[in-house]
């Protein structure tokens, strides 16, 4: 029988920890390759005792060569490989066997290290080809030898046609103007024929090529908002994300899908139209918002309806042309208000564009003199800029053109090269703007990092600056406006061979000079301002379609002061700053609107269809889930925001089952537990993509969104609520006062209601978390520890003793009298898991779902952004605080007394305060979690 040393297979592992083992054995490895074999002298010695020589040689000889060895394999044992030390951006899968695949820098020592190794390599020359490789090789003979057959011909024919004159100066014909139709939908402008089918029913941004290679982008059938639009980075790109958004560098998007409509006609028809579209009265004719009605600040808000129910449909951007200074012109030709014309532009998200566009145009034609409305989609094109580093990409990227020796264009070339050192777009005027004509960035490719001045007096002069800011004072029209200007600059770029033919001729290590047919690229910066105290900021560069192109190379391309290159981002990304800035994202964040509404809808056949891939053993049960007190399965559709179920609990089929069979596809049976959940055997069918987006249908239930300044004056308000308040949903940003990650789809219920005992529980785990013990107290050798606090009032503490103390005495007294499971020591607050943690409130208190949740690497803690009805938190006269009855006040018995405790507690938390709390549950989880909410 063999022993064990002799088994073949080897023993279970002595640790369960892999990190461990793996550190052990190189370890091991390391100590293997330092050990260094020696011999001993004894045997160098005869039996006389006497040394023989050549003994003692052999013996050192040994120990030398194995020093040598040990050298070496010590060497080994700690290095790494050439393509090893490459960042991970930079890595590729065949760089290990391929040379090409290894920076140039690295290339030297990684072809040693291959033949060191003998590591088999492959080169493309030499490999014989396969069978569909042989069939592609001659497929591509055959066409260069048609290619080369075709060229000659075109050769013949030029040299008959054939014009002695410099290739730059001798133009070709432009093609024809497509005409820009007013009051009617615009097309994309003729794409090449070599990328002409892949845009049948989508058109792709100008960076499309740059982001193919690097981002995920959306599927060639499913496009997003009939766009081909960068999803995220293919790389990690979290952490990267925030740290370049917030602490060093910056982070670029192409935007381009942002639609733009143009407006123009008389100032009174203008702004007629915006006060029918939404836009606030204090705006239109009050004196904070006259810089925005002359031209040099941007305007945010929101859209309505003009009729019916007035809907909000998405948040809007407005841009007004700068009039000419009336200083110019004499009393003779001095235009007046009635015959002069304004231009301004309206920016708003694709999602909701054909609802806007609709809504534009039947206000438009309602104005005398009417408003002539063009859809500027496909020629105005856009980039955003975040991070510290934003502003220093720009002012390198965009090299203003002193064509112009007129003050106000002279005036804001100036101030934007001295904003080289702003490390925040926040510190700016807010929704400032700059408008002025740039150079081709290509003439400065490849880009140098600019010089920044540090000097005491290059700081002041920038503090003057943004203090005064010159720009406001004088600034013609932006040359933006003009579709003429669009067009040229757009036709005199020049192609990449006549830029490289120009950079041959200068001498090594300058630009080429500028030439009176460069290009004039018309531009429009808007900086805004972070919502929150000491966020960061973002820049808005809007320019012609096909000029997107050149800039964003060079941004992409620019060494920033601080190291490294600017960072690209797709609507992961978006989404991400604006989570961590405390933003909500349209359209996910506002599922009241009908762009949000569809986009839910998108997601949630997604969350569904990602739920029944899975088998049964790895995928939620949602009909067992326990809630406590008897209460059985989820409520509403666990893969969803189910705001049918919130409005009208009793309509729809909530938790969902395993997904029916083919017999159960035409049966439906419904019933209801005790607790009043509803189950069913019969899954709705998942919607198509293309029926969710192709369709535009309302949220149902007359659900809808209600903005932040509307939404604060009916909570702050004490009239009844309002006629168009029902199923009104506004958006919310909540802040976790324990631990927990609220994730999207989880449920968010207001303080319990209907049970006494129960909103006693969580008000005392408020009291706790937001007044804890001092540290002291919390020690259980302490002597203020009390043995049997039920027995112990308020009245007999000492009079030493501090305020934070005696309310937790009260709440630690309320919950063991309250609740029939034991208490929770003194000296700790209550966690999940542990018999005394409350309950999640019942259905009745839903009130509203998360919509984006995770860790917020900015805070430190968990957050989220979800929406809630106003119904549901809405304070009304005839109540108490966040639903409670005014008939609780004079009952007596045990229920009185209980309610008159809950208003205890609220008064030492404050009504403010116990009024903001809430409880979030994850989808397909028991636990709740205590939060604050505030509207954003």
């Amino acid at each position: 029988m063999a022993t064990v040393s002799e088994k073949k297979r080897k023993g279970p592992p002595t640790t369960v920890n892999a990190p461990n083992r793996q550190r052990n054995a190189k370890r091991v490895k390391i100590d293997e390759a330092r050990n260094i074999l020696t011999q001993a002298s004894d045997k160098a010695l005869n039996d006389n005792g006497e040394l023989d020589v050549s003994a003692f040689v052999k013996a050192r000889e040994f120990e030398i060569k194995s020093m040598e060895a040990s050298i070496g394999a010590s060497k080994k044992a700690l290095s790494s490989r050439a393509f090893q030390q490459v960042p991970n951006e930079l890595r590729r899968r065949t760089a290990s066997h391929n040379v090409k695949k290894v920076p140039r820098k690295l290339r030297s020592r990684a072809l040693r290290e291959m033949k060191e190794d003998n590591t088999p390599t492959v080169t493309s020359r030499r490999r014989k080809p396969t069978p569909h490789l042989r069939l592609r090789l001659e497929t591509a003979k055959k066409l260069q030898k048609l290619h080369a057959r075709q060229k000659k011909k075109r050769a013949k024919a030029n040299e008959e046609k054939a014009v002695e004159a410099d290739p730059e100066q001798s133009a070709a014909p432009a093609p024809p103007v497509r005409r820009l139709k007013k009051n009617a939908l615009s097309k994309p402008d003729g794409t090449p024929s070599k990328f002409r089918k892949r845009q049948k029913h989508k058109c792709w941004l100008p960076t499309h090529i740059y982001h193919a290679k690097r981002a995920h982008i959306t599927e060639p059938k499913h496009p997003l908002w009939r766009f081909a639009i960068a999803l995220t980075p293919t790389e990690k790109t979290y952490r990267k994300t925030h740290r370049a958004g917030s602490l060093r560098g910056c982070v670029a998007w192409d935007t381009s899908y942002m639609s733009t409509i143009q407006m123009e006609g008389v100032e009174a028809s203008l702004l007629s139209f915006l006060r029918a579209v939404g836009v606030d009265e204090d705006a239109l004719i009050g004196k904070r918002q006259e810089k925005w009605r002359r031209g040099t600040r941007s305007w945010q808000g929101w859209a309505r309806e003009r009729d019916g129910e007035q809907r909000w449909i998405a948040r809007i951007e407005i841009v007004w042309c700068t009039q000419h200074d009336p200083s110019l012109y004499t009393e003779a030709t001095a235009p007046t208000n009635k015959t002069v014309k304004r231009r301004c532009f309206l920016r708003v998200h694709p999602s909701a564009f054909l609802q806007l566009w609709t809504e534009v145009l039947k206000v438009a034609k309602m104005q005398r003199p009417p408003v002539v409305v063009k859809d500027l989609r496909f020629e105005i094109g856009s980039l955003e800029l975040t991070g510290p580093g934003s502003t220093e990409a720009l002012v390198a990227a965009l090299t203003p053109l002193n064509e112009s020796e007129e003050p106000p264009d002279e005036e804001s070339a100036k101030a934007w090269s001295s904003l080289g050192s702003v490390t925040n777009p926040s510190c700016l005027p807010a929704d400032a703007m700059l408008s002025f004509n740039v150079s081709d960035p290509r003439l400065h490719y490849p880009p140098r990092t600019i010089n920044q001045p540090r000097s005491e007096s290059a700081s002041d002069e920038l503090l003057q600056v943004l203090a005064s800011w010159p720009p406001d004072r004088a600034q013609n029209p932006p040359s933006i406006f003009s579709r003429m200007a669009r067009l040229t600059a757009s036709r005199l770029l020049p192609s990449q061979k006549a830029i490289n033919r120009r950079k041959g001729d200068t001498m090594p290590g300058e630009y080429p000079a500028s030439a009176p047919s460069d290009p004039r690229i018309p531009i429009l910066l808007i900086a805004t301002r972070a919502s929150t105290a000491g966020g960061q900021g973002s820049w808005t560069l809007l320019l012609p379609w096909k000029c997107v192109l050149p800039v964003w190379y060079h941004i992409m391309h620019y060494p920033l002061s601080t190291g490294g290159n600017p960072r690209f981002g797709g609507l992961e990304e978006t989404r991400q700053i604006a989570f961590e800035q405390g933003n909500p994202w349209f359209p996910g964040d506002f599922p009241g609107t009908q762009a949000g509404w569809e986009w839910e809808m998108i997601q949630s056949a997604k969350r569904k269809a990602d739920w029944e891939k899975r088998s049964k053993s790895k995928r939620v049960a949602w009909e067992s889930l326990d809630l406590g007190h008897g209460r059985k399965g989820e409520i509403g559709m666990g893969w969803a925001c189910d705001w049918e179920y919130l409005f009208n609990p009793t309509s729809t089929p909530a938790p969902a089952t395993d997904p029916p069979s083919a017999s159960q596809a035409t049966t439906t049976d419904s019933s209801t537990n005790n607790q009043g959940s509803l189950k069913s055997t019969n899954v709705a069918p998942v919607p198509s993509k293309s029926d969710v987006t192709t369709t535009s249908t309302l949220p149902p239930c007359s659900i809808h969104h209600i903005p932040l300044p509307f939404s604060s004056t009916i909570l702050s308000s004490t009239n009844p609520l309002p006629s168009n308040t029902p199923h009104a949903l506004t958006t919310i940003r909540l802040t976790l006062l324990s631990r927990g990650n609220p994730t999207t789809c989880a449920r968010i219920y207001r303080l319990p209601t209907t049970s006494p005992q129960l909103r006693t529980q969580w008000l005392s785990l408020a009291n706790s978390v937001l007044h804890p013990l001092p540290k002291n107290h919390r020690n259980p050798k302490s002597t203020l520890k009390i043995s049997n606090p039920n027995h112990r009032s308020l009245a007999q503490l000492t009079a030493n003793e501090s305020h934070p103390l005696r309310t937790q005495q009260t709440a630690l007294s309320l919950l063991r009298s309250s609740s029939s499971h034991p208490a929770a020591p003194e000296n700790r607050i209550v966690q999940p898991g542990d018999p005394a943690y409350p309950s999640v409130p019942d259905k009745e208190d839903l009130a509203g779902f998360v919509t984006t949740g995770n860790f917020d690497l900015g805070q430190g803690k968990a957050r989220a952004i979800g929406c809630i009805a106003i119904e549901k938190i809405v304070h009304q006269p005839d109540t108490q605080a966040a639903g409670l009855g005014s008939h609780h006040e004079g009952e007596g018995g045990e229920e009185g007394k209980a309610w008159n405790d809950v208003r205890d507690l609220e008064t030492k938390l404050g009504k403010k305060v116990a009024g903001r709390l809430c409880v979030v549950r994850d989808a397909g989880t028991a636990v709740g979690r205590l939060a604050r909410w505030e509207l954003v």
